[in-house]
């Protein structure tokens, strides 16, 4: 671990980046070039604390998951984010653990979208971020490890993860997780991530195994599609993804028309935020 080269890489992309840049607001009195420290340990959700001493020399080693979340806090292109991981003492990502490093382009506009819920999915169906809306409407997905993280696993393994979705479309959905992990399939491999998760749910779901048989392969977003929410009910919303040029990631974008229910309640979903999901839920 070279400590002086992380403490001078880590303070030079902190005083390059303006709040704007990440979504927040200059406020009035800004001294400070660039990102406040406890900006940057806000938005890769560690201690103020714990940053500082990464820029003064003194801090412990960080872990991966720990420089994957500066690396994302930073808007660090894949090459920036290789050289954090070397200089931090750590191997740079594999491929499969770089294909979660959100991309800086998806993140910008991410960074705008305050008043509907956004949020970055893998080509696997993994969440890499989302805003306090999607947090809201969705829940936490933070903690999730594993094969777990893919909401395509998740969709055909556990079953409070189909609750979100009216009784009525959850066929249809579920042949839309397969097709779009047909997609990734074909595109990745069999012995990438995605060949893993198709292994994985042939073994664990009858269901999943018969739709696999199908062969269909489609992005699985739909124009407009009703979402089921705990406290609100049900909420039609008009969905827009953005890929990358790789189509590895989207931004996904949920909208309501103006002055509708459903506006009115994606409006609420700022004041419940995301605390009446059950622990076991989501």
């Amino acid at each position: 671990m070279d400590r002086l080269a992380l403490a001078e890489f880590l303070r030079r992309r902190r005083e390059e980046l303006h709040p704007e840049d990440v979504g927040l607001p200059a406020g009035p009195r800004r001294r400070a070039q660039g990102l406040r420290r406890e900006e940057v340990a806000s938005l890769a959700a560690m201690s103020t604390d714990y940053y500082t001493r990464l820029e003064q020399q003194r801090g412990p080693q960080p872990s991966e998951q720990m420089l994957a979340a500066l690396a994302r806090a930073l808007r660090l292109t894949d090459g920036e984010r290789d050289y954090l991981f070397q200089i931090s003492g750590r191997n740079a990502p594999s491929p499969a653990a770089a294909a979660t490093h959100v991309s800086p382009a998806l993140l910008r506009v991410l960074d705008r979208l305050g008043d509907t819920p956004a949020l970055i999915l893998s080509s696997l169906g993994e969440i890499l971020v989302q805003n306090d809306l999607a947090l809201a409407l969705y829940g936490d997905r933070s903690h999730l490890t594993g094969l777990a993280r893919s909401e395509t696993y998740r969709w055909f393994t556990d079953p409070a993860e189909r609750l979100v979705y009216p009784e009525q479309d959850r066929d249809r959905q579920s042949r839309a997780q397969v097709a779009g992990l047909r997609a990734a399939y074909g595109s990745m491999g069999p012995h990438s991530r995605a060949g893993e998760l198709v292994r994985a749910l042939k073994k664990e779901s009858a269901e999943f195994a018969e739709l696999w048989e199908l062969h269909e392969v489609a992005r699985r977003f739909e124009d407009h599609k009703t979402l089921i929410h705990p406290q609100l009910g049900e909420i039609e919303v008009d969905c827009q993804a953005l890929f990358t040029e790789d189509q590895s990631q989207a931004l996904l974008v949920l909208t309501a028309a103006p002055r509708s229910e459903a506006a009115q309640k994606i409006e609420l979903l700022g004041v419940l935020g995301a605390e009446r999901f059950p622990a076991a839920a989501r």
